[in-house]
């Protein structure tokens, strides 16, 4: 096995490194800069929460017609492309005066980061890898954990010390200097399937490779949607009212941001051991459990929650809520594959991905205006658990009927 990791060196590295550049349009990121983002534009929790929701839904409408580009465009040549639109976005966010030009400039990060960025990664884990593609996507899902380690504490150092504008200038010379050259070198070979019985293996249900009309027409696609999508709304939502957190239960901001790196940590043990679990029985056949952890790990912060009122219950939720996080990037992404065919999966994924963009985009709209409304997020917190218990029972009947139709 670490001939595997040897051998495909510079590939798994690719995909590692597209899902920590990911991270500037991510939620956990942008939402560092909430404070300072609502005193400036005169913004409430909801108004701020509205925003988000607008220009997530507008990335996610992008990148459905976007999506497709993975199929047809030389995955290089798309990443330059899409960088090159990151970078003119994350400028924007450091000179911008406007609150209109602003819901155009998170819609720009979140359609290049959490859209474009991540898509291209997991879709070319999944076309790339066959007998080891839980592994590949695990070693790639790596980048997801290591912004989410990084990346918080030097910003909020950052923030303090040059000014949140300025750290935004600061990103863009990292992309210009850092990833531009970085992909430029990594995406310079493109990895081909060795062999003709791995790419016949690379069909899906019924031993063929299915087209975007197909999937949305058939039964499987919505049944999964609500599980697949708990993560993304319920993570999105946390992560995005954490300072609003910070002050319902007293907690210094400085403090709270150290659960990141625990976060991490758990995901990516999570992610890998999900990668080796992937590999050797499936993703189909661990669907019911992965939501498990988050179920528990988010009524934490609950009032009266197992682990009181200090700010260790945050480092408890943010531990579990990793350990389905990192269950999810892998398994999720190896399932579509699977299920599909890698022939159309750009196409196909970009459909799983949008649905997961607007999920993320209803996360912090919803739960703002409950906000607003006098019911804090840890009041919430109950609601989100039932949704994950019941979406663990629906993936049992999934996979019973999966069985039969992949026998």
């Amino acid at each position: 096995m670490t001939r595997f990791y040897r051998d495909n060196a510079r590939w798994l590295m690719a995909g590692l490194m597209l899902a920590l550049c990911s991270s500037f349009g991510q939620t956990f990121f942008i939402s560092l800069f909430a404070s300072q983002i609502k005193a400036v534009y005169g913004l409430t929790d909801g108004g701020w929460g509205g925003i988000y929701t607008v220009a997530t839904l507008i990335s996610a409408a992008l990148l459905i017609q976007a999506g497709g580009l993975a199929d047809t465009v030389p995955i290089r040549r798309l990443t330059l492309m899409v960088l090159a639109l990151y970078l003119v976005v994350v400028a924007g966010m450091a000179l911008n005066t406007s609150t209109l030009v602003l819901v155009t400039l998170i819609a720009g990060l979140r359609f290049c980061g959490q859209g474009m960025m991540s898509h291209i990664s997991v879709t070319t884990m999944g076309r790339w890898f066959h007998a080891h593609r839980g592994r590949a996507v695990a070693v790639a899902g790596l980048g997801y954990s290591l912004g989410e380690a990084v990346l918080p504490a030097i910003v909020v150092a950052l923030i303090g010390w040059i000014g949140w504008r300025a750290t935004w200038g600061a990103v863009a010379g990292v992309f210009v200097l850092g990833f531009a050259p970085l992909f430029m070198w990594l995406l310079n070979e493109s990895r081909r399937p060795k062999g003709v019985a791995e790419i016949d293996l690379g069909s899906g249900i019924g031993g063929r490779h299915w087209r975007r009309r197909e999937v949305l027409s058939h039964w499987l696609f919505w049944a999964l949607m609500p599980g697949i999508l708990a993560p993304s709304f319920i993570g999105t939502a946390a992560f995005f009212h954490q300072v609003h957190v910070s002050e319902v239960k007293g907690w210094d901001l400085a403090q709270m941001v150290l659960g990141y790196p625990i976060m991490a940590a758990v995901t990516v043990a999570s992610s890998l051991a999900c990668g080796w679990l992937v590999d050797r029985i499936g993703p189909v056949s661990l669907l019911p459990f992965y939501l498990l952890p988050m179920a528990l790990g988010i009524t934490v912060i609950a009032p009266g929650g197992i682990a009181g009122e200090s700010v260790g219950s945050w480092y408890l939720m943010m531990a579990l809520i990793g350990l389905t996080q990192g269950a999810s990037v892998t398994l999720v992404g190896a399932l579509w594959p699977e299920l599909y065919g890698t022939r159309n999966l750009g196409a196909i994924k970009a459909l799983a991905t949008s649905a997961m963009v607007f999920s993320t985009a209803l996360g912090p709209g919803v739960t703002g205006m409950l906000i607003d409304a006098g019911i804090s997020f840890p009041d919430q917190t109950w609601g989100f658990a039932l949704w994950c218990l019941l979406a663990s029972g629906m993936f049992v009947a999934v996979r019973s009927r999966l069985r039969v139709e992949m026998a």
